[in-house]
């Protein structure tokens, strides 16, 4: 399946400022990007990444697109009559078996969820010529909604790893402890590690 895979090249990871400068950030951002795409490729499926600035270093084909990310992705949706998934770039705990999982749950609905904490969406496939995305707000349940507004069935995919989504430097004390690849090597190598409390366990940085 055709998965697209948008990606904030211009001003990646502005919420992780607190404990990474603008070069890691980026640096961090594109290790992410590649544990996502190396998932898709592992489980068989053609991600392509939809970039908002030019990006040299993934090895699928990226296309540069500076609109908000709900135009440019239905944009794409309705220049196409094939299923099209949706994946976001951030997911560094993202394996082979959780794409499966998220392409699996659409083989007999319309559309397949993959929810986000905080009420976002992780993952879509979409099934539905009239089905169009709104990342904004509280996506997962305006997905919902937009489902039930076209009477098709929505699967939601409940997973730790389509729904760990890494944007606050909390975060990434999931990618340490679940991470086995890119993302959570480079978090290693820039000297961080799970620091042990009374409370939840929290990151240091040596």
């Amino acid at each position: 399946m055709r998965i697209l895979v948008p990606f904030e090249a211009a001003q990646p990871k502005t919420r992780l400022d607190g404990v990474l400068d603008a070069d890691e950030r980026g640096a961090f951002a594109r290790a992410m990007l590649r544990d996502v795409l190396d998932a898709c490729l592992d489980a068989g499926h053609d991600p392509e990444v939809v970039a908002t600035a030019p990006i040299a270093d993934v090895s699928v084909p990226t296309t540069v697109d500076d609109r908000p990310l709900s135009d440019a992705v239905n944009a794409r949706l309705a220049a196409t009559d094939e299923p099209l998934a949706v994946v976001v770039a951030d997911l560094a705990l993202l394996t082979p078996s959780a794409v499966d999982r998220l392409v699996d749950a659409a083989a007999d609905a319309a559309i397949a969820i993959a929810p986000g904490r905080g009420g976002g969406t992780n993952g879509l496939v979409v099934a539905h010529p009239d089905f169009r995305v709104d990342f904004h707000g509280v996506s997962y349940r305006d997905h919902r909604d937009a489902a039930d507004a076209l009477g098709v069935d929505a699967r939601v995919v409940d997973s730790m790893r389509l729904s760990t989504d890494v944007d606050e430097p909390a975060d990434l004390v999931e990618v340490l402890l679940h991470g086995e690849g890119e993302a959570a090597a480079w978090l290693r190598e820039a000297g961080f590690a799970v620091a042990d409390g009374e409370g939840r366990v929290s990151v240091r940085r040596e």
